[in-house]
């Protein structure tokens, strides 16, 4: 019982990690900021990764023009949706008491988000919330994860462990920020389980064009084997030299001999002899 209670404790204790997301307008022309359009955040258990609530809101900004009536992207925000929403002093107190004193995660965060949030409460005299801690999940896969699955964008992401397209919208997108966290951690969780057979090395996968078979010879240790690692588009240092038992210039040698061999096997199963001979063409 005491075990229970000591692990009831430390989940009680444990900071939470909130996990949000901005979708702005983008400024076209000089001078022209950025202005928050919706906010998106879900606040989960830093040891179990649950999630303990979540809040999303569109937001209207000062200048409803800086809003396109038609974005670009199917699923943007458009003006329309925005006229009616609340402006950002009304929702502030309620984003303040989600980020202020927990950690804050999500993707380029530190370079985009967590900039726009100050300047979003620096624009109503408000204090803004500060983090216990940060963490931006497009640095530390970029570190840990590599560029295996291609650009680091979320949508990459996403793409590549089968997660589904990106909404961009900002609950979605913090749900599924969470989703390849998860899945690249487990990734990199199993292949230290087995570094030497796991571990996605660049060399051995990427740029290399052998990689390791097991060999059916004599229960010997896996050798290598030349095999080229993409029919599409192989790299441009790829090179496969073939070893032959010839030297070079010796090549008219043994077309001599090759003809002498035929020779000798006129009227005869040419096959059966080629192979009776042919021993003779590596000397």
């Amino acid at each position: 019982m005491q075990e229970v209670s000591n692990l009831s404790n430390i989940e009680l204790h444990a900071p939470e990690i909130v996990f949000f997301d901005l979708e702005t307008n983008v400024p076209k022309k000089v001078g022209q900021g950025f202005c928050v359009l919706e906010f998106g955040a879900i606040v989960v258990s830093a040891h179990k990764l649950s999630e303990i609530e979540s809040y999303t809101t569109l937001i209207k900004p000062k200048d409803l023009s800086v809003v396109s009536v038609k974005p670009s992207r199917s699923d943007g925000i458009t003006r329309e949706a925005v006229k009616n929403a609340p402006c950002f002093e009304d929702v502030a107190e309620r984003i303040f008491g989600i980020l202020n004193g927990r950690v804050w995660a999500g993707h380029n965060i530190q370079r985009f988000d967590c900039v726009r949030i100050k300047e979003a409460f620096d624009g109503i005299n408000m204090p803004a919330p500060v983090p216990i801690g940060i963490i931006d999940s497009l640095g530390v896969l970029t570190e840990k994860f590599g560029r295996r699955a291609g650009n680091m964008k979320m949508a990459t992401l996403a793409s590549y462990f089968g997660l589904g397209q990106q909404k961009h919208r900002s609950l979605d997108d913090v749900r599924m920020n969470l989703e390849v966290v998860k899945h690249c951690a487990t990734v990199l969780f199993l292949e230290s389980t087995l570094p030497n057979t796991l571990h996605n090395d660049k060399s051995k996968w990427y740029g290399s064009s052998s990689i390791m078979t097991r060999s059916r010879t004599n229960g010997k240790s896996p050798s290598p084997c030349r095999e080229e690692t993409s029919r599409k588009s192989p790299p441009a240092s790829f090179s496969y030299q073939r070893t032959v038992p010839y030297t070079r210039g010796s090549l008219g040698k043994v077309a001599e001999r090759m003809k002498g061999l035929l020779c000798k096997a006129q009227g005869q199963p040419p096959l059966q002899q080629l192979l009776k001979h042919s021993h003779s063409l590596l000397r």
